[in-house]
C-alpha cells in the first residue's frame, strides 16, 4: 500500500490513469448534467445528451477486439462494450448521469455483426423517446467514458448505478475478471 496516498499498488502511472479515468468521468457527468433541460435523472438513456448518443452511436455494428481480458465485444471504433448486471433483457436502467458516464450503443435500423460476432445474439431495445439500443444475447451494450483509446477496459469491473459492469465475450457471457489494480483494490481488504 502506498502510504503517501492511500492507493494499494498503485504506480506513479496507475495513480495518473486513476485520475485521468476519474476527471473524465466527472467531465461526463458535468456535461450530462448540463446538456438540455429535458434531460433529467429520469430521462432515457439514448437522449442522456445530444452529444453523449452521438458517441454512442456507431452505425450499431458490433466487432470483437482482443484486450487485456481477452477477446470482448467492441463498437465500430473499437470501443469496449458493457453490460450492467442490473439491466434486463427487455430494459435499461442507465438514464440520466448514468448514460454521461455509460453512453448506450444505439442505431437507427438495425445493428450489424462483424467478423467474430453471432448476428443471432444481436436484438434492440427501445428507450423512452424511442431511441434504439443495441442488445446482444440479452443484455443492453454501453461503452465507458473512461476508455479513452480503443481496447481500453477500465469500465470492467465498475460497482456504480445499481450493478457492476462488465466486458462481454464474443459468447455473450460477461467477463468477470477485474482489468487492473483499480478495479481490484476495493476488493483487496483494505
Amino acid at each position: 500500500m502506498d502510504r503517501t496516498s492511500g492507493n494499494v499498488g498503485l504506480g506513479s502511472a496507475g495513480r495518473l490513469r486513476a485520475a485521468a479515468v476519474a476527471l473524465c468521468a466527472v467531465a461526463a457527468l458535468g456535461a450530462a448534467a448540463c446538456s438540455s433541460s429535458a434531460t433529467s435523472q429520469n430521462a432515457p438513456a439514448g437522449s442522456a445528451s445530444p452529444t453523449t448518443a452521438a458517441s454512442a452511436t456507431s452505425g450499431g455494428t458490433v466487432d470483437t477486439a482482443t484486450t487485456s481480458l481477452g477477446r470482448v465485444l467492441v463498437d465500430a471504433s473499437g470501443h469496449t462494450l458493457y453490460l450492467l448486471t442490473a439491466d434486463s433483457a427487455t430494459s435499461s436502467v442507465c438514464t440520466g448521469s448514468c448514460a454521461g458516464v455509460w453512453p448506450p450503443l444505439t442505431v437507427t435500423g438495425s445493428p450489424t455483426a462483424g467478423p467474430g460476432v453471432d448476428g443471432s445474439k444481436l436484438a434492440t431495445i427501445t428507450l423512452a423517446g424511442g431511441t434504439k439500443q443495441v442488445t446482444y444475447a440479452g443484455h443492453p451494450l454501453y461503452t465507458y467514458a473512461g476508455d479513452a483509446a480503443a481496447g481500453d477496459v477500465g469500465g470492467q469491473g465498475i460497482h456504480s448505478f445499481g450493478g457492476t459492469w462488465e466486458a462481454l465475450t464474443p459468447s455473450g457471457a460477461p467477463v468477470t475478471a477485474a482489468s487492473s489494480p483499480t478495479t481490484t483494490a476495493a476488493s483487496s481488504g483494505y
